[in-house]
């Protein structure tokens, strides 16, 4: 789904930024350019960043699985 339309950034972009290490709106700003035109998105991307973090371990997607023994 598209995020940012003046930019054309869409929400699977976010996240993969966000596994990358830019786990902040300022960061995805600077990576990607979202929320720099008219700020309409803001609100969306740090909803995305605050669901994203919440689902990962330190920037990376959370295992959905473990070894067994």
């Amino acid at each position: 789904m598209y995020v940012c339309l003046c930019k054309g950034i869409t929400d699977t972009q976010i996240k993969n930024a966000i596994y990358d290490g830019a786990t902040t709106v300022g960061k995805l700003r600077k990576q990607l350019g979202v929320t720099g035109q008219c700020g309409k998105c803001s609100t969306m991307t740090k909803q995305i960043v605050e669901e994203t973090l919440s689902l990962t371990n330190n920037g990376h997607p959370a295992k959905m699985f473990y070894a067994a023994c």
